[in-house]
């Protein structure tokens, strides 16, 4: 019968010697000198006297102490050592927590975030920051936790039409293509026996692909005429003639600084972070680009932003010079991207060599091969080729055709 209240355990204080208080069908509550009070529980298996510890006190109460006494004697009744079955349970438990953080370790965020870190050699911040944003907002949420080598085709498959279905094609095909990365790291890490991504090919459906309106050769002369006498703000045209005059981006024209400028050595040498493909591109400048530059100088300094937007401190917004095509009549005929094109078209015509004019558009060798073997910047080529370019339209502004 059950001797102790939760009154007496209260007032239980520590002696000069350890104690006990017997509650009963092998139950006591005992305090040592240090203070520390504990339940333990006396009992006999194969004629052996054992006593085993239970609980502190006041994690455990007297009523749990109770019930923790009638499950070891349930074991007692079955022939086992609660002593040794309290060990089995702990020992458990330590296995499951090994088997969480291994699986931790291993879960498709951990391996997706190892592969990232030994990509910083070789990506520039921008392009890093870019790569794990995809994967923290589309992958991790959904499979982020879930161990690589459990993640099946059906899965990839059900996360990548998820992102279908809200419109963003482009998303889910730049997806794919990091998580086939870091199941590919997996794999050769020893961390998966497979890449579960790699069985995605052509189920992705594919936009239809729309060319930006660009205007003919023919075209170009009434054009650079009409920029010529556009009654738009100056900071525009003479961004629109400087984006023309080097066949840049109007991206990378909107956030061109003085201090990417050299005008002695008629060079514009863009840093990696402002360009598509994360690389630096140097721009040899013509005559024509140069008295842009010379103009946006005397008239905005030459600090800063060479083409400052209306306040004088932001960039022109992104569509300020499409825009002004629109005000000039050029709607759905003529986009700033398009000119690249133009430029592209008419060099290839003049019979300059395609590798200088593709180095001049900064687009990068999809052959890695060949990449290998082209790594020429062809600066002398391609200041020939912006002269040519820049001689060319200068001659169509003034022409009367």
């Amino acid at each position: 019968m059950s001797k102790l209240t939760a009154v007496q355990i209260r007032q239980a204080k520590p002696k000069d010697k350890p104690y006990k208080l017997p509650d009963g069908q092998g139950l006591y509550f005992h305090v040592a000198e240090s203070g520390k009070s504990t339940w333990r529980y006396r009992f006999r298996v194969d004629g052996k006297e054992s006593t085993c510890v239970l609980g502190e006190y006041p994690d455990m109460s007297l009523e749990q102490a109770r019930k923790a006494r009638a499950e070891a004697r349930e074991q007692v009744k079955a022939g086992k050592n609660p002593s040794h079955e309290r060990q089995k349970e702990k020992q458990a438990v330590i296995e499951q927590q090994k088997a969480e953080q291994a699986a931790a370790a291993n879960s498709f965020e951990a391996v997706a975030r190892e592969w990232m870190e030994r990509q910083q050699e070789r990506w520039s911040r921008s392009h890093a920051r870019a790569v794990l944003g995809t994967l923290e907002r589309d992958a991790f949420p959904s499979l982020g936790g879930c161990p690589v080598d459990a993640v099946t085709p059906p899965m990839v498959l059900e996360l990548l039409k998820s992102i279908e279905n809200r419109g963003a094609l482009e998303i889910a095909r730049k997806l794919l293509q990091r998580m086939n990365a870091v199941f590919r790291y997996a794999v050769q890490s020893g961390k998966a026996t497979y890449n579960p991504a790699a069985d995605m090919q052509g189920v992705l459906k594919s936009r239809k692909v729309v060319h930006r309106a660009a205007l003919s050769g023919d075209e170009l002369p009434e054009f650079m005429q009409a920029l010529m006498r556009a009654d738009i703000d100056i900071a525009t045209k003479l961004a629109l003639q400087f984006t023309i005059l080097t066949a840049a981006r109007s991206g990378e024209t909107r956030g061109a600084t003085w201090a990417e400028i050299s005008l002695d050595a008629a060079l514009w040498r863009i840093p990696g972070e402002r360009m598509k493909m994360d690389s630096p591109h140097t721009v040899p400048l013509s005559r024509q680009a140069v008295a842009v530059l010379e103009r946006a100088g005397r008239l905005y300094g030459k600090e800063g932003l060479i083409f400052p937007g209306r306040d004088g401190v932001k960039l022109l917004s992104e569509n300020t010079m499409l825009y002004a095509l629109y005000r000039m009549g050029y709607h759905s005929r003529a986009t700033v991207h398009g000119f690249r094109a133009v430029f592209s078209t008419m060099a290839n015509e003049k019979g300059f060599d395609g590798d200088v004019i593709e180095k001049a558009l900064a687009h990068e060798q999809r052959n890695k091969v060949r990449a290998a073997y082209h790594r020429s910047e062809y600066l002398e080529q391609r200041l020939e080729l912006m002269q040519w370019w820049g001689n060319l339209l200068q001659e169509m502004e003034y022409d009367v055709l």
